[in-house]
């Protein structure tokens, strides 16, 4: 399953290698139906990777290639630039975060964004949660991550974590109040009280809130977790 975002991005990309390269990218193509085709090879193959890296690599193309590059030739450049400051590519930084969910204190990280990012997703998250869930909420905070490591800063200061469906505001605006109410930062809100945009009576949401629970009094806070919001 190809996601729409995807989908978008990698139009993004053929309409920029469109306009870099006129005549040749036309050359390139037939039909519609090869362009199509095309695409939807292109979108297989950069699944996962964040609009930032893409129109990175795109740039790069645009000033060293003469011709529009092959996916394996699009995917050397992305590793190449995904190493700017060390920094892996999204992708790689979110398998190596889920393979060390388990004990991220004892893994030797590549980078420390890589950590962070999986500290601000939360690690059980990662644990438990299929990739189609949790990978959009770590590229957000992994993407945040890097600009910050881009810009000299340090990486000491949470990141907000990322609501995956922010259209639902009364999910969003009861964990505010929420925090407000029991003198909780708003980013310890949002993990602790993630697994309220999960389906009621699901059995990953009640294992969620569980492991949410067990936070809650490791950071020492006095708080019953609601079942539910209002």
């Amino acid at each position: 399953m190809i996601s729409v975002e995807t989908k978008t991005l990698v139009n993004m990309i053929f309409a920029r290698f469109m306009a870099i390269y006129g005549h040749k990218f036309k050359s390139c193509f037939e039909t519609q139906d090869e362009i199509r085709i095309a695409k939807r090879e292109w979108a297989l193959s950069l699944a996962g990777f964040g609009e930032s890296e893409l129109v990175a690599a795109v740039d790069h193309c645009k000033e060293s290639l003469a011709w529009m590059p092959t996916i394996s030739e699009f995917l050397k450049i992305l590793q190449q630039i995904g190493g700017d400051h060390g920094l892996p590519p999204v992708l790689q930084a979110y398998n190596e975060a889920c393979m060390n969910a388990d004990h991220p204190s004892r893994h030797q990280w590549s980078h420390r964004a890589v950590y962070h990012a999986g500290k601000a997703t939360d690690w059980f998250r990662l644990r438990t949660e299929e990739q189609d869930h949790v990978l959009a909420d770590f590229r957000y905070n992994y993407e945040v991550i890097c600009r910050r490591v881009r810009a000299g800063e340090e990486l000491d200061q949470p990141v907000a974590m990322a609501l995956p469906d922010k259209s639902d505001n009364s999910v969003f605006d009861f964990i505010n109040r929420w925090g407000e109410e029991n003198d909780i930062a708003p980013e310890v809100a949002c993990g602790l009280l993630y697994y309220l945009t999960k389906p009621k009576q699901s059995k990953v949401r009640a294992r969620m809130k569980d492991a949410a629970q067990l936070r809650a009094q490791e950071r020492g806070l006095d708080v019953n977790l609601p079942d539910d919001y209002q």
